[in-house]
C-alpha cells in the first residue's frame, strides 16, 4: 500500500508554482506523494478555505451535533438551545482530549471522558471538577472554551474556516460554486438522508477531485456498467455537448451541458409542461428544472448536467441529489463521506427508492466509485516511484481550441468537445493557493475566470 513516507524538499512559492503549467497541461507526480506537500496542504488550502460541514436538516432540534473536519482538524458542529449553530474545535482546552467520540448525536453539553471538564453548546465551559480545591479557585474558566470556528451557510448548506481573514461564504463561492450548491436546490428544499457512507481510498484526495470534471474516462473505466444494463453510457456521456464552468478560487462544474438552442425552447414551456417533458425522455436523462431554477443556478448554470466542485474538496453529482466530500488522509489515502439528498418532506417510499438506486451508482457498494478507486489507487500508487514520478501527467486535452464565453450574469464557460479544462483549472487554483502565504496575497495572486481563447 503507498504510504506517502516520500518527502522531498522545502516548498518555496516559485517550487510549487513550477509544479503545473497550465500553458502545457504538465503536472509534476510529486503533488500526489509528497509529505511535505501535503501538509502544507491543511495549512493553506483547508484551514484557509471554506470547508463544508452539514446540512441545515442534519441539525433540527437543539442538541443536535455532528463531527465533520477541516483537513485534519475535527470540528463540532451543533445547535444551541437558542436555535443558533455553532462550530467549535473537537478538542478539550485541558489537555486536548477528543470530546465528542460519536460522528453524531445529542446532548445537553459536552463532558470530557479524561477529568470531566464541561462545556456548554456554544462552548463556553461551564464546569471543572475540583476549581475550588485542586485549582485553589485561580482557574478563569473565561477564557477557556472550546475555539469557536467561522461557520456561515448558503441555502441552508454550512461551511466552516478558520482563517478569520476569508472572505464571506457568498463571496468565495462566486457565481460559479453558488450555481453547483443551487443545482441540489434547484427542485425545491431538500433534506440529507440519516446516515452518512464513509470509506477510504489508498488514493489522494487531488485525483479523487479531478476525476470528477473527467468524462474521457466513463466509456473505458465503467464499461462493465454500460455491459451489465445499468446504464447506456450514449445516453449520458454526451461528448459533443459539453460545459465547463470556471470561477474564482479553483471552483468549477464540468460534464454534459444542454444546448443554449435547447433551454431557449424550455425556456418557453411551464413547470408542468417541463415535468411532462420528463416524463416522457429517457430514464436516464437528469429531470428538466423548473423555472425557479435559474435564479439559483444562473443562465449557463441552469443547463449544466455536469458535476460540481465546490474547492477544495465538495463534489455535487448526479445532478443534486448527492454530495461527496473528499477528506485528506494523508498523500496517499483519502477519506470519502456520502451524503443522499432526498425533495423535503418526501414519504418514506420514494426516499427509499432514491436511496436504493443511488447507493448503487456512487458510495462504498456503488458501481462506478469501485472502478474510479481502483484507478485512483493505482495512479497514487505509480506516484512514488523513482522513475515513475519523473514522467509527470497529461492533462493537455482541448489546450488552445476552445474560448470561454461569459454573459451578463458574470457567468464563465466554454462549450464543446470533452476536454480537461475542469483539471487544468483544479491545479492553477491548487499551486496559486499553496503559493500564498495568506488570505491577502491569495486575493491579490490568484487567477480570475478567464476570457477568449483557451
Amino acid at each position: 500500500m503507498a504510504d506517502g513516507t516520500h518527502v522531498a524538499q522545502g516548498w518555496d512559492s516559485a517550487s510549487l508554482k513550477a509544479l503545473f503549467n497550465p500553458d502545457t497541461g504538465w503536472l509534476d507526480r510529486r503533488v500526489l506523494s509528497d509529505q511535505g506537500i501535503y501538509q502544507l496542504e491543511l495549512e493553506r488550502i483547508f484551514a484557509r478555505g471554506w470547508n463544508f460541514m452539514c446540512h441545515e436538516s442534519q441539525l433540527k432540534e437543539p442538541g443536535e451535533y455532528l463531527v465533520s473536519y477541516i483537513g485534519e482538524d475535527q470540528i463540532i458542529v451543533v445547535r444551541d438551545e437558542d436555535g443558533q449553530v455553532n462550530a467549535m474545535l473537537n478538542t478539550c482546552r485541558h489537555r486536548g482530549n477528543a470530546l465528542c467520540r460519536a460522528e453524531q448525536g445529542r446532548a445537553k453539553s459536552f463532558v470530557c471522558s479524561y477529568h470531566g471538564w464541561n462545556y456548554a453548546l456554544d462552548g463556553r465551559l461551564i464546569g471543572v471538577p475540583g476549581q475550588s480545591t485542586f485549582y485553589h479557585g485561580d482557574l478563569d474558566r473565561s477564557g477557556l472554551g472550546l475555539r469557536r470556528v467561522r461557520l456561515e451557510s448558503y441555502l441552508g448548506f454550512y461551511f466552516a474556516t478558520l482563517a478569520e481573514d476569508a472572505p464571506s461564504l457568498h463571496d468565495y463561492l462566486g457565481e460559479t460554486g453558488r450555481a453547483g450548491v443551487g443545482m441540489m436546490c434547484a427542485h425545491g428544499e431538500v433534506e440529507v438522508v440519516e446516515g452518512v457512507q464513509k470509506n477510504v481510498i489508498d488514493c489522494n484526495w487531488k485525483i479523487a477531485v479531478d476525476n470528477l470534471f473527467d468524462w474521457y474516462h466513463v466509456p473505458y473505466s465503467h464499461a462493465s456498467a454500460n455491459s451489465a444494463g445499468f446504464f447506456e453510457i450514449a445516453k449520458i456521456q454526451f461528448p459533443k455537448n459539453q460545459m465547463v464552468m470556471l470561477g474564482e478560487y479553483g471552483h468549477a462544474i464540468g460534464g454534459p451541458g444542454i444546448p443554449k438552442e435547447t433551454q431557449d425552447r424550455i425556456d418557453l414551456l411551464s413547470d408542468e409542461e417541463r415535468e411532462a417533458m420528463t416524463r416522457a425522455g429517457s430514464p436516464e436523462a437528469p429531470r428538466i428544472r423548473p423555472r425557479k431554477a435559474t435564479e439559483l443556478m444562473g443562465e449557463a448554470g441552469v443547463r449544466s448536467q455536469g458535476h460540481p466542485n465546490i474547492f477544495p474538496n465538495l463534489w455535487v453529482t448526479i445532478s443534486g441529489t448527492q454530495m461527496c466530500l473528499r477528506l485528506p488522509r494523508g498523500p496517499s489515502q483519502t477519506e470519502l463521506w456520502w451524503f443522499t439528498l432526498v425533495p423535503k418532506g418526501a414519504q418514506p417510499e420514494a426516499k427509499r427508492q432514491i436511496v436504493r438506486r443511488l447507493n448503487h451508482v456512487f458510495g462504498p457498494a456503488g458501481l462506478l466509485e469501485q472502478d474510479d478507486g481502483e484507478n485512483w489507487s493505482q495512479s497514487t500508487r505509480a506516484a512514488r516511484g523513482v522513475a515513475s514520478r519523473q514522467l509527470g501527467l497529461n492533462m493537455q486535452m482541448g489546450i488552445g481550441h476552445d474560448e470561454v464565453l461569459t454573459n451578463d450574469g458574470g457567468e464563465h464557460y466554454i462549450e464543446g468537445l470533452i476536454g480537461e479544462h475542469g483539471q487544468r483549472w483544479l491545479y492553477r487554483a491548487w499551486t496559486e493557493w499553496m503559493a500564498a502565504r495568506d488570505w491577502a496575497e491569495l486575493k491579490a495572486n490568484h487567477s480570475l475566470p478567464p476570457t477568449g481563447a483557451i
